[in-house]
C-alpha cells in the first residue's frame, strides 16, 4: 500500500475528509490537488485580470496655426523652407542610420543649439524634426531639452506635460512621458517640471541610461533634441557629450566669429558637428543662403526665427 493510500485510509478511519479546501495537505505532507472546481473552490478568490497600463494619450498639434506660422507640415511640405530642410536633413539620416562612410557612435542621437539665443535653433529643431516625419523609412521625436525656457507647448499650441525632468526624477516612465502626435511618425517629449538641479541630472547615470534606451529601442528612429544655447548654460553642454550629431544654428550677418569658435569649443567632443546658417539673404533668385561648415557637409537655409 503507498504512503499515500495508508494516509487517506487514516483519516477515512477518522472520519476526516481527504480535501477541506484549498492548500489542505494530507497527514504525511503532500499536498492535496484537484482540477478547478472541485471542493473548496469557494473558498478561492477568482483571479484579477492583470491590469493594462494605458495608452500615451496624442497630442492634437494645431497643424493648421504651425503652417500659418511658416513651420513644415504634412500640409505644407512644398514650400521653400521644406524643399531646404530635405537637403538639409539627408547628411543626419545618412549618419544615423549607418549609410555613410563611417559608423557614428549614437547618430540617431541629434542635438540642435547655437551659441546664443535668438539664432533659430528651436524653429530648425521643429522643422527638422518634422522633415523627418515625412520619411518613408524613420520616424522621429522631438525632446524639448531646453529645460530652463521650454518652447514646445507655446510653439505647436499644445498644453504643457510631464516629460524629460520628471523621468529623471522618477516621477514617470520613459514609455509614459513620449507622446504620439497627430501627425505620423513624429512623437515629442516634454521639458517636464522644472527642477533645480537640472544640470546635475542631465550629467546624471539616469539621464545616460535614458539616452541609450532612446537610441537603441527603435532601429528606424532618430531623436532630436531642442537644445539650450551653447554660451548660456551648462546643460547644453552635458547634453553634448551624450550626442553623436550636433548642429549648430547660427544666425547670418548676427553671429560673431569668435562667439561661433567659443561656442564650437565646448562641443568638441562630438564626433559630428554641423552648422546651419540661418536668416540668410536668398541671392540669385533661389531659396538658398549661403553656405557655412564646421566637420560635417556644409548646408544653410534662408528662412526662419
Amino acid at each position: 500500500m503507498s504512503i499515500i493510500e495508508r494516509a487517506a485510509k487514516r483519516m477515512e478511519e477518522r472520519k476526516e475528509p481527504l480535501v477541506t479546501s484549498l492548500g489542505s495537505v494530507l497527514q504525511d505532507g503532500f499536498p492535496a490537488t484537484y482540477p478547478r472546481g472541485d471542493i473548496g473552490m469557494a473558498d478561492v478568490e477568482p483571479e484579477k485580470p492583470i491590469a493594462k497600463r494605458p495608452a500615451a494619450s496624442r497630442v492634437e498639434i494645431d497643424l493648421f496655426r504651425l503652417g500659418h506660422r511658416g513651420f513644415i507640415t504634412p500640409d505644407n511640405s512644398s514650400t521653400p523652407v521644406a524643399e531646404e530642410f530635405r537637403i538639409i536633413k539627408r547628411p543626419l539620416i545618412r549618419n544615423a542610420m549607418g549609410h555613410s562612410a563611417g559608423t557614428v557612435k549614437n547618430g540617431n542621437l541629434i542635438m540642435v543649439t547655437s551659441a546664443l539665443p535668438g539664432e533659430g535653433k528651436s524653429t530648425t529643431s521643429l522643422n527638422l524634426a518634422m522633415s523627418i516625419a515625412m520619411e518613408v523609412d524613420n520616424t522621429v521625436l522631438l525632446v524639448d531639452a531646453d529645460v530652463a525656457r521650454p518652447s514646445l507647448p507655446e510653439t505647436l499650441g499644445i498644453q504643457a506635460r510631464p516629460g524629460l525632468l520628471d523621468v529623471l526624477s522618477g516621477q514617470i516612465g520613459l514609455a509614459e512621458a513620449v507622446l504620439p502626435t497627430n501627425v505620423n511618425k513624429f512623437s515629442i517629449l516634454h521639458a517636464g517640471t522644472s527642477h533645480s538641479k537640472a544640470t546635475e541630472m542631465l550629467a546624471s547615470d539616469s539621464m545616460r541610461q535614458i539616452l541609450d534606451e532612446m537610441a537603441n529601442r527603435y532601429s528606424d528612429r532618430l531623436i532630436v533634441f531642442d537644445s539650450p544655447p551653447l554660451l548660456l548654460s551648462n546643460e547644453s553642454r552635458v547634453l553634448a557629450s551624450h550626442m553623436g550629431q550636433i548642429v549648430v544654428v547660427v544666425e547670418a550677418e548676427s553671429t560673431m566669429h569668435g562667439t561661433l569658435i567659443e561656442a564650437l569649443a565646448t562641443i568638441e567632443s562630438c564626433p559630428v558637428k554641423l552648422l546651419l546658417l540661418n536668416k540668410a539673404k536668398a541671392h540669385g533668385g533661389g531659396a538658398y543662403g549661403t553656405y557655412g561648415s564646421y566637420g560635417g557637409s556644409p548646408y544653410g537655409y534662408g528662412q526662419g526665427r
